[in-house]
C-alpha cells in the first residue's frame, strides 16, 4: 500500500506549482545547459557537463517524488467550529519548561517548516500532540533520551 502524504488544499498548490516550474522552466534550462556543455568536445573531461547531468538527476528525481506525493495526497479538510482536539491542520499554543510558549501548526510532512513553525504530524512533537486537549500534557522524547515537556494551552484554526 502506497504512502499518504497527508496535505493542505495550499500544500497541494504549492506542490503542483513547483512541478509545473520544474517541468517547463527547469527542465528545458538543464537540456539547454546540456546541448551547451556538449559542443565543448570531450564529455570525459566536461565538467559543466558533468554537473548540468548531476543537475538533471536531481531535478528528475524531484519531479518523481512531487507527483508521487500529488498521487497518494490525502487533503485535509477545514476544521468546522473549534477544534476540540490535536489534529492535523490545527494551531496548537503550549507551554514547554525551557522555551515558555509556543505555537506549532501540525501539518503533513510535505509541507513541514520549523522556521514558520508548522511541525509534521510525523515529527516525535507533533505525534505526541495528535488527539490531546487543552490542559493535557506530554512528555516528547526527542533525542537519545533527551524529553521535553508540554503543556498544551490552547487549540484553534
Amino acid at each position: 500500500m502506497a504512502k499518504t502524504y497527508k496535505m493542505t488544499e495550499e500544500g497541494k498548490q504549492k506542490l503542483q506549482e513547483e512541478l509545473e516550474h520544474l517541468k517547463n522552466i527547469t527542465r528545458p534550462e538543464i537540456a539547454e545547459k546540456i546541448k551547451i556543455a556538449r559542443g565543448y568536445g570531450d564529455l570525459s573531461e566536461n565538467s559543466e557537463y558533468d554537473e548540468a547531468k548531476n543537475e538533471q538527476a536531481k531535478t528528475e528525481a524531484r519531479i518523481v517524488d512531487i507527483e508521487q506525493m500529488l498521487k497518494n495526497a490525502e487533503i485535509i479538510n477545514d476544521i468546522k467550529g473549534s477544534p476540540k482536539k490535536v489534529v492535523v491542520g490545527v494551531k496548537v499554543k503550549v507551554f514547554d519548561e525551557d522555551f515558555g510558549e509556543e505555537v506549532y501548526k501540525i501539518v503533513g510532512s510535505t509541507e513541514a517548516n520549523p522556521l514558520e513553525q508548522k511541525i509534521s504530524d510525523e515529527s516525535p512533537v507533533g505525534k505526541a500532540l495528535l488527539g490531546k486537549k487543552v490542559g493535557d500534557e506530554v512528555i516528547v522524547d526527542i533525542k537519545d533520551g533527551e524529553t521535553i515537556k508540554l503543556k498544551v494551552l490552547k487549540i484553534s484554526k
